[in-house]
C-alpha cells in the first residue's frame, strides 16, 4: 500500500485525499491549524463551484435536493466549456488558453460529478445567481451552483468522505520541510518535531496571501496593506519549501484574487459568522452603482460585464488607488437589489436625502471633484434603453472619458447611500509548475520524485482575474489529480 502525506485540509487538499484513498493508498492529511481554524480557504468562500455543463439536465446529479419546487419554473441555461474557455481568455491579458487553464475546462463537469459521487451535493444559487423574470428563475453568468452552508459545508462534506474511506487527519501539525535523498522526496518534517516518512508528499497548503512581506515581493508595494479575507495560515510555506529543492516558479506571481470588500473589516475576519452571515464583508454590488476614489473619480466601467467577471479585478484596481480605498454609491432605486451583506447590522455606510449631503460625508474624498464626477455621470447615462439586471442590457452611458457599459441609472431616487471599500485579497495567482498527474516539476522540467502540489500551489491557472467559482473547482481538479498520482 502506498503512503500519501498532504500537507493541508481545504478543498484541494480533501479532493486529493478523496482520489488517493480511491487508488488503495493510505493517506496522512497534516494540518496547520487547529481544528476549528482547519480547512485553509475553503471555509472563508461562498462554497459555489464554475463548471461546464450543457443543460439543466446535467445538474439534477448534482443537487442535494432534485425534489426543491422551484426547479420546474428554473432555466438553467447551458454553460460550455468553449464559454468557459472564453471567460477565462478575457482574463488572460491576450495569453492563450495555458494548459492549466484547457484541463480546468476539460475536467470542471467529470470532477464535480465525481465529487458528488462521494456525497459531496450542492445547491442552485437562486438568491446570489437569478433573477426573477416572467414568473421563471432566470440564472446568469455561468455560475449555478453551491454548497450548503457555503465553504464550510463544502469542507464538511468533503471532510466526511475522506473520513469514510478511512483517511487520517492530524490538526496542529504543519509540514515544515521536506526529507529527500538523491533528488526524491522521502518524507516530512513536522512542527512537532516529528520526521515522518511516505511514498509520496502533496503540498496543498495555499498560497502566500497571509505573508505581508511575500505580498509586497511578488504582488507590488501596496499589498502589504491589503486586508486578507482568507485564512491567517496561507504564508507561502509550501511554495517555499518546494523552491528550496529546486522546483519550478510559474504562473503570474503578481496577479491575485482580490474582492471589494467593506474598509472597516478585520483581517482573517468571519468563521465565526452563522452560516448567510459570512459574506458580510463583501461588497460586490458595486454594478448597481457608481465607484469613486480618493480624488472624486470614477476608475473602472462597474458595469462592463457581470460581477461574476469583475470583482478580483475591481478588488485589486481598488488597492491601486489613492489611499487604497474607494466608496460605492447607490440610490433607493436599487436598494432591493443589494445583496444582504449591504444591510448587515454592523454594514458601514452613510445615508443622505440629497446627493450634496451624501458628498459631504464621503470622507477622504475630494468632494468638489466627486460632485462633478457624479453630476457628468448622471447628465450621461442614457433613457432610451430599460434597465434589465438578468442580462447585459446595454443600459450605459454616452461621452464619458470611463463609460459606464451596462446597468447605468440615474442616481436621482433618495435616500442616497455610499459604502466604503477597500481590496481584500483570497489567494495568489504564482506557484508551481506541475505536470499532468500532478508533480511538481522542476526548474530544469523534470518532475521532483515524490513530490506533488494542488490548490493555490499550482500556477497558470489565472491570470488578470478569474470568473468567479472557478478556484473551487481547480482546487477539486488539480486535486483528484495530485491524489492519483500520488497514489500510482
Amino acid at each position: 500500500m502506498k503512503r500519501v502525506i498532504i500537507a493541508g485540509s481545504g478543498n484541494a487538499a480533501l479532493s486529493a485525499g478523496i482520489a488517493a484513498l480511491e487508488q488503495g493508498a493510505s493517506v496522512l492529511m497534516l494540518e496547520k491549524a487547529d481544528e476549528a481554524m482547519s480547512g485553509g480557504n475553503t471555509k472563508y468562500t461562498a462554497g459555489a463551484m464554475r463548471f461546464a455543463y450543457n443543460s439543466g439536465d446535467e445538474l439534477m446529479p448534482l443537487l442535494k435536493d432534485p425534489d426543491d419546487p422551484r426547479l420546474p419554473q428554473t432555466d438553467f441555461g447551458s454553460y460550455t466549456q468553449e464559454k468557459f474557455g472564453a471567460d477565462l481568455l478575457g482574463f488572460n491579458d491576450g495569453r492563450p488558453l495555458s494548459e492549466e487553464q484547457e484541463t480546468l475546462v476539460s475536467e470542471s463537469y467529470d470532477t464535480v460529478k465525481w465529487l458528488a459521487s462521494h456525497d459531496v451535493k450542492f445547491q442552485p444559487i437562486y438568491s446570489r445567481q437569478s433573477f426573477e423574470k416572467d414568473g421563471r428563475h432566470v440564472f446568469w453568468g455561468g455560475l449555478t451552483l453551491a454548497s450548503d452552508d457555503e465553504g464550510v459545508g463544502l469542507f464538511d462534506q468533503e471532510l466526511a468522505a475522506f473520513n469514510r474511506l478511512g483517511g487520517e487527519i492530524r490538526y496542529r501539525c504543519a509540514v515544515t520541510g521536506l526529507l529527500h535523498q538523491n533528488g526524491t522526496v522521502k518524507g516530512v518534517k513536522t512542527s512537532l518535531g516529528e520526521t515522518l516518512e511516505t511514498d509520496a508528499v502533496i503540498l496543498a497548503c495555499g498560497g502566500f496571501e497571509a505573508s505581508d512581506s511575500l505580498r509586497k515581493k511578488h504582488i507590488g508595494p501596496n499589498w502589504d496593506k491589503a486586508k486578507v479575507r482568507g485564512t491567517p495560515h496561507n504564508t507561502g510555506d509550501g511554495l517555499v519549501m518546494a523552491q528550496a529543492l529546486g522546483a519550478q516558479e510559474y504562473g503570474l506571481f503578481s496577479g491575485c484574487h482580490a474582492t471589494p470588500m467593506d474598509l472597516h473589516m478585520k483581517d482573517f475576519g468571519n468563521l465565526d459568522l452563522p452560516a448567510g452571515e459570512r459574506k458580510k464583508y463583501r461588497k460586490i454590488c458595486y454594478f448597481l452603482g457608481v465607484m469613486v476614489n480618493a480624488k472624486g473619480e470614477r476608475f473602472v466601467d462597474e458595469g462592463i460585464n457581470f460581477r461574476n467577471y469583475t470583482y478580483a479585478q475591481f478588488g485589486a484596481a481598488i488597492m491601486d488607488q489613492p489611499e487604497h480605498f474607494a466608496w460605492q454609491i447607490f440610490d433607493a432605486k436599487v436598494f432591493d437589489l443589494l445583496y444582504d451583506e449591504y444591510t448587515f447590522q454592523d454594514a458601514h455606510f452613510v445615508e443622505a436625502d440629497t446627493l450634496p449631503a451624501l458628498i459631504a460625508k464621503l470622507e477622504g474624498v475630494d468632494q468638489e471633484a466627486a460632485a462633478q464626477t457624479l453630476d457628468e455621470f448622471n447628465k450621461a447615462v442614457r433613457s432610451d434603453i430599460p434597465f434589465d439586471p438578468t442580462v447585459l442590457d446595454g443600459k450605459g452611458t454616452d461621452g464619458l472619458a470611463l463609460a459606464k457599459s451596462n446597468w447605468a441609472q440615474t442616481l436621482d431616487s433618495p435616500p442616497f447611500r455610499a459604502y466604503p471599500v477597500t481590496g481584500g485579497i483570497t489567494f495568489t495567482y504564482g506557484g508551481l509548475k506541475v505536470g499532468g498527474d500532478g508533480a511538481v516539476m522542476s526548474s530544469g522540467g523534470i518532475p521532483i520524485p515524490g513530490l506533488f502540489a494542488c490548490g493555490e500551489l499550482v500556477g497558470g491557472v489565472f491570470y488578470n482575474g478569474y470568473p468567479g467559482g472557478s478556484g473551487l473547482t481547480s482546487g477539486a481538479v488539480f486535486g483528484r489529480r495530485a491524489g492519483i498520482g500520488a497514489a500510482k
